[in-house]
């Protein structure tokens, strides 16, 4: 493990993936672990972040973190609720702001020749986002920029390398906020900036060799970028010994099945396709309610896997293309700040009877990561810049229940919505697409006749991580061309609408 690390201890803020992200973009390893459970090997560990949190030190619920390990021996940023704690306890004030200081705000003074803001200046726009002040600062500490509400913006601790902030560098908002955390990492903190994708790439396969050996492996593709990647990186490690099965569940994009597998096989992959979408339909029979649909196709798709590896001898690892998000949703802190929105097809894993050990060489990156890992390995770079598509697939884009006359329908409606993005130039401006089908019918006139017939929904969005999204404002004249063309070549579609919500409060699927 390289020593040029830096660890982001957590204490349930929204923003502490966003503080992992920029540190990356740095090209600077990161890792986050709960406040109260740091890594065993804390020492590997160059410079500490501490993060915000929704909790107040001042309240009954502190979360109260054993710094003793880092305070004073490593470079340590303190962020928000961490600059608080900071504050809090070791000899200065915190008390509730007169008003809830949230949003933009711009520095009215900065501490001139400090490196910690070099290349900042007065009128320098951060985000705030506290209920909480800082009314006297810590023992020992120095005053290093305020904003014209709160004259604590930041500080730091004489003597120590500890340096503190009420605001957010981490949010797009706070206009130099990678630099304020390069200044901190890099000048102040000596890490080195030597995180690329070829050095991942690189450390990973050789990370692999080593755990997995001459042992074999078997990943379920899914078509998607994740487990392409994952694919390819493992491919690369250990060549023919990596058996891929990809399962066409019946609920895949029209000809996606066909389409993928060719690619994969292009790819030089050792994969084998498997036509179940019978099975997964039969499963699915009079399913209406979302968690029952995605439990019985995450059931399915186990039982098919599980007979299919069966079928190669002498397996001992299951492969899994779990990107960083998902492992850190699971342990994050008091069971994390956000409650269970819908299940995960890809946590949890496969149950214990296949009795495989699991391997997930994503399972530290972020999505974009990803992507980037993945052109380094020459995937091509439509296959990875393909939109994210739910593990369930088309099932939980048909509200209600499942038959194969609906999958038809909108797989249909899909491919004309996906094929007019691609020809209008929009697809790659669009982060997700796709239609659903909504389970009411409406009156509609086609020719003479009066027709009672389908209404789908189509929804884009813009994101960079699926964790907030907005709609996407597409030309009136292609949602026009596009809604005559999905009522006139869709038999059973009488009526198109375009969803214009956001997440939140929306989620971005329908299901």
């Amino acid at each position: 493990m390289q020593q040029d690390n830096v660890l982001i201890l957590d204490f349930g803020s929204q923003y502490t993936q966003l503080i992992a992200r920029r540190v990356r973009e740095l090209n600077i390893y990161c890792e986050i672990h709960p406040y109260n459970h740091f890594p065993e090997n804390i020492e590997n560990f160059k410079a500490v972040i501490l993060s915000g949190s929704p909790n107040s030190v001042r309240g009954n619920t502190v979360l109260h973190p054993d710094l003793s390990a880092i305070r004073g021996k490593k470079p340590l940023l303190a962020v928000c609720y961490g600059a608080q704690y900071l504050a809090h306890f070791s000899g200065g004030k915190v008390a509730p702001s007169n008003t809830r200081e949230y949003g933009r705000a711009n520095l009215s003074f900065v501490k001139k020749d400090e490196v910690f803001f070099e290349n900042i200046h007065e009128g320098s726009q951060v985000w705030m986002s506290h209920s909480d002040t800082i009314t006297d600062l810590p023992t020992n500490a120095v005053l290093l920029a305020s904003t014209k509400d709160v004259e604590n913006a930041a500080y730091k601790i004489s003597g120590e390398q500890t340096f503190a902030i009420q605001f957010h560098p981490e949010v797009y908002h706070s206009t130099d906020g990678k630099q304020l955390l390069a200044n901190f990492l890099v000048s102040i903190a000596g890490v080195a900036q030597t995180w690329t994708p070829d050095s991942f790439v690189e450390s990973t396969v050789e990370a692999l060799q080593k755990k997995v050996g001459n042992d074999k492996v078997v990943l379920g593709l899914s078509g998607g970028v994740d487990s392409t990647v994952a694919a390819v990186l493992l491919h690369k490690a250990i060549g023919k010994n990596l058996y891929c099965i990809f399962v066409n569940n019946g609920l895949l994009r029209k000809n996606e099945f066909e389409s993928v597998l060719a690619q994969y096989e292009g790819m030089g992959l050792n994969v084998k396709g498997v036509d179940a979408s019978q099975r997964f339909l039969e499963k699915l029979a009079g399913l209406t309610d979302p968690e029952a649909k995605r439990k019985a196709i995450g059931n399915t798709f186990i039982d098919v896997f599980d007979d299919e590896a069966h079928q190669i001898t002498d397996v001992k690892w299951l492969a899994q293309g779990t990107i960083y998000p998902d492992v850190i949703e699971s342990v994050s802190v008091n069971g994390g700040p956000s409650a269970t929105i819908k299940s995960h097809h890809n946590v949890g894993g496969l149950p214990d009877f296949m009795k495989l050990k699991i391997v997930e060489p994503l399972r530290m990156i972020f999505k974009d990561e990803v992507r980037r890992v993945g052109a380094t390995l020459g995937i091509d770079p439509e296959l990875l810049g393909r939109h994210p598509f739910p593990g369930p697939g088309l099932a939980i884009r048909i509200l209600g229940d499942i038959t194969a006359e609906k999958v038809r329908i909108l797989q249909e409606v899909d491919a004309i919505f996906i094929n007019g993005l691609k020809a209008a130039g929009l697809y790659d401006k669009v982060w997700q697409a796709g239609a659903i089908l909504l389970p009411v019918n409406s009156v509609g006139v086609m020719g003479d006749e009066r027709t009672y017939e389908k209404v789908v929904a189509l929804r884009a969005v813009e994101s960079t991580d699926g964790m907030t999204a907005d709609w996407v404002d597409l030309p009136y004249q292609f949602l026009q061309k596009t809604s005559n063309n999905i009522i006139n070549q869709v038999k059973g579609v009488n009526r198109v609408v375009y969803d214009i919500s956001s997440k939140p409060p929306a989620t971005i699927e329908w299901e």
